[in-house]
């Protein structure tokens, strides 16, 4: 079954005449924001599961709203001392040597369990700005 929307561009286009270009990113920045973290949360609490030393959730990081492909998009990604970004892959896939570790799919599982909540948390933040 497919759904077919019609009229979004106009929605906006009415949005962003009635409160300004600026005011629409700058409104769109902050949903994008809210939503990060609601994903960051329950990305933080399935990584608990087979947390070790807790290096990766402590390097969990949310970047600036930035412009990819035509759309306003925030990155999560993990930086620190400890330079988790190199293993974070082989938590969600496994490798050869041991194909089932303990976290794998945990991100996807995230995204899964998070999406009505960031949905729903994007939706909140731009009714109340507009």
């Amino acid at each position: 079954m497919s759904v077919k929307l019609t009229g979004e561009k106009k929605l906006i286009a009415d949005i962003e005449k009635h409160i300004g270009k600026l005011k629409m990113q700058q409104l769109s920045d902050m949903a994008l924001k809210k939503g990060a973290e609601v994903f960051v949360r329950e990305l933080k609490s399935q990584f608990e599961s087979f947390k070790d030393t807790g290096a990766t959730i402590d390097e969990m990081t949310i970047s600036e709203p930035m412009w990819v492909n035509g759309s306003r998009t925030i990155k999560i990604h993990w930086s620190g001392p400890k330079n988790r970004y190199r293993i974070i892959h082989l938590n969600e896939f496994g490798t050869v040597k041991n194909p089932n570790p303990k976290g794998k799919g945990a991100i996807a599982r995230a995204m899964r369990n998070a999406e009505k909540q960031y949905r729903d948390t994007i939706k909140r933040v731009i009714k109340e700005g507009i």
